[in-house]
């Protein structure tokens, strides 16, 4: 898939996901694109594809900053609520392609404990690319996954979270 047009693989699948070419586009996140994994040997692995496309993490002023890694954790929350995953690891990396991208893997218990408990690198590389992706078979949890993405990204109703409430005012106060 990749040209000599891109300097990397990340440039490409953000400007296939703009034209809406991108066969493994789930949805469009506030601070890029989330994908299906070319490899589905552990079913939800995902990416988000920063866009506009930076370096790194260290490249984004801290308000983007903070955008990306939540969208991070609503792609993560979504995979859980779309599988069977107990728990979602999340890695930045960017040592190869160096264009921001992060892998959120879902972890299964069903996994070999001794792979289970490591990092998701330790499988055989021939492994992790066993099962491609498939637009047939991964489409009914590309669908959910962009439903539950937008549930968890509409804006919360009621007070924030960590609003306290106003206390009464009294003759101290004022």
């Amino acid at each position: 898939m990749t040209t000599m047009k891109y300097p990397t693989v990340i440039h490409e699948r953000v400007e296939l996901a703009r034209a809406g070419k991108n066969p493994t586009l789930i949805c469009r996140m506030r601070s890029g694109w989330c994908v299906l994994g070319d490899s589905q040997f552990l079913r939800g692995y995902c990416l988000l594809l920063a866009d506009p496309i930076v370096p790194s993490l260290n490249d984004m002023s801290r308000d983007a900053r903070a955008v990306f890694l939540e969208d991070m954790v609503i792609i993560g929350d979504a995979v859980l609520k779309c599988t069977e995953a107990y728990r979602i690891n999340y890695e930045i990396l960017g040592n190869a392609d160096p264009a921001l991208h992060a892998h959120m893997f879902p972890r299964y218990i069903s996994e070999p404990e001794e792979r289970r408990l490591a990092p998701i690198w330790q499988y055989d590389k021939a492994l992790r690319a066993s099962v491609k992706f498939d637009v047939e078979r991964d489409g009914k949890l590309m669908e959910a996954l962009r439903r539950e993405i937008a549930a968890i990204s509409a804006p919360p109703t009621g007070p924030h979270p960590f609003t306290h409430p106003t206390p009464p005012k009294t003759a101290q106060n004022g």
